[in-house]
Order: structure tokens, then sequence, then C-alpha cells
């Protein structure tokens, strides 16, 4: 809803109040990003949000709060070239990378190898002032951990679709630059289909502002404060539901399996599995309205 009729446009010096008010506490100035730098950052960010498009200058101000700024800043400063912060951003990102990497392609040298190829997109393609770096495009609504996760994940799958197999180096020197095909990925078994009945059989189960509460917090990344402004309640009300949703969840899908036939022991080793890999349309299943439930 919009708070007052005041509309944004390009010229509008809401993005410069902005920077200034939260410069010191995003940690900008650690990777030369000047408070004018920071509010471009900040206007090319809603310019690409498409929920925002004429959004008040209080609805901007809101969105902007919301925003994950210290990793905004990193994920800019890096893709700006500072060296700073890509020596940060390595020490903080390198081994969840790799370890999304392996989880993304379920193979330990397949997935060193697509997380190596990630970081020349990350570090910036191009000399000088054409150099373009991935990392500009993240928009710091997420955390940086996710959407790096969900760029390794896309990456992957374009491979795939182009048919391509990745060749460590290290071979193809000792080929001397041959080109010979890689060794197929060992198969992944497919996730037992009733972890997919019982995952869905619970999603099923779930109460209107259960399902909001989840959608919300894992699939648009809302933090728990601004969930909890739409529902009325303290963040940490949000807090205690979610975890409270998530046991729940749990038990439900656990009972589920066991009721399918599966032993506690393998209900648990199930749940390991990744949601991603049911073939579940989760979103679907959480967005659905109360009437279509019905």
């Amino acid at each position: 809803m919009v708070h007052s009729s005041a509309k944004l446009d390009a010229r509008s010096p809401v993005f410069s109040r902005l920077a200034s008010a939260v410069y010191a506490r995003s940690g900008a100035a650690e990777f030369a990003i000047t408070p004018e730098h920071l509010a471009a950052i900040f206007q090319t960010v809603v310019s690409r949000t498409e929920d925002l498009a004429g959004a008040s200058e209080s609805e901007i101000t809101d969105f902007i709060g919301n925003l994950r700024l210290e990793e905004l800043v990193l994920a800019q400063g890096c893709a700006a070239g500072n060296q700073h912060a890509w020596d940060v951003f390595l020490t903080r990102f390198r081994e969840p990378i790799y370890q999304s990497a392996r989880s993304v392609t379920r193979n330990e040298s397949v997935g060193r190898e697509l997380a190596d190829s990630l970081y020349a997109e990350l570090y910036g393609l191009g000399p000088g002032e054409e150099r373009r770096s991935k990392l500009a495009l993240y928009s710091g609504r997420g955390s940086l951990a996710g959407w790096l996760r969900m760029v390794l994940a896309q990456n992957y799958v374009n491979q795939i679709r182009a048919g391509k197999r990745l060749v460590s180096i290290e071979a193809e020197e000792e080929e001397h630059g041959v080109q010979f095909a890689a060794t197929a990925a060992e198969s992944v078994p497919l996730p037992d289909s009733r972890l997919r009945e019982a995952t869905d059989e619970a999603l099923a189960s779930l109460a209107g502002e259960e399902r909001f509460i989840l959608s919300s917090y894992f699939l648009d990344q809302r933090r728990l404060a601004e969930i909890g402004r739409t529902l009325g309640v303290h963040e940490s009300t949000i807090s205690r539901k979610l975890e409270k949703m998530l046991k729940e969840l749990r038990r439900r899908i656990r009972k589920g399996l066991e009721s399918r036939g599966m032993s506690r022991a393998q209900a648990d080793e199930a749940l390991e599995a990744d949601v991603r890999d049911l073939e579940l349309d989760v979103a679907g299943r959480l967005r659905a309205s109360a009437e279509e439930r019905r």
C-alpha cells in the first residue's frame, strides 16, 4: 500500500538521504564505497525490483531498511574491483561456495570445478572499465550465501542443458590440450517417493498463517521484523512460531514416512534429503490460498 502521494523518480533525493543515514553502519567505507556510490547502488536495486514500481518514499525507506546492507556493500565492493572487499569475500564465502557446489553436483571433483568456474564471474570479466562482476547483480534482499548457491545451481543447469562436461585443468594439461570426454558424474539415487508424499501431506496440513510465515521467510527472504509488522506481532514472536513450525513439520513428515512403512532410522535418514530434489512444488503448496485448501 502506498503511504504517501509523493512518488519517486530518478531525480528524487531519497536515495542520497538513505545512503547518508545508513552509511556508517553499512561498512561501505571499508571498501571505498562513497555515500554517492551507495545512493547509486540503492537506486539500482530499487529500479530492478518490479514490485517497487511507482513506490512512495516511505515504501522505499522500508525496503532499504530491510536489505542486508553489510553483505550488499561487500558484494558491490567486489564488483567495483576493491581488493580488500575481495579478500574479505573469499575469507567468508570460499568454503561455503565449495560446500554448495558439492551439494548441487553431488560429486566432489565436479563440484570443485563448478565452484572454481564461478570465481571468474564473481571477480569480474573484462579489462579496466569494461570489467563486469556477477556480484553486481546481488540485491541484498536475501542472504549472500543463498544467492551464491542459487547462481551455482543455475550455472550447473546451464552446463547440463548445453551438453557440456566439466573436465579438470590438470587432466587437460596432461593431455597437452587434447579434448576428451570427462568421466560422467556418479549417479545419485532418486529420493524415495514416500518422502515426497509425506512432505506434501505435511505442507498441506499447514494453516494459512503458517504458510504465510514459511513462504515469506524462506521463499521471499523477508526478515522476521518485516513479517512481524505485517502480522502485527513482535519479531521474537515470529521467531518462536517459525522454530515451532519447523519442528512440527519435521515430526509430521517423520510420522508420514513411518505410516508408509519406514523405520524410525530410515525416516531420519530420508529427512536429510534436500527438498529441492523431491520434484515437489513447495512454493505452490505454501502459497495456496485457504479457500483452495478447503
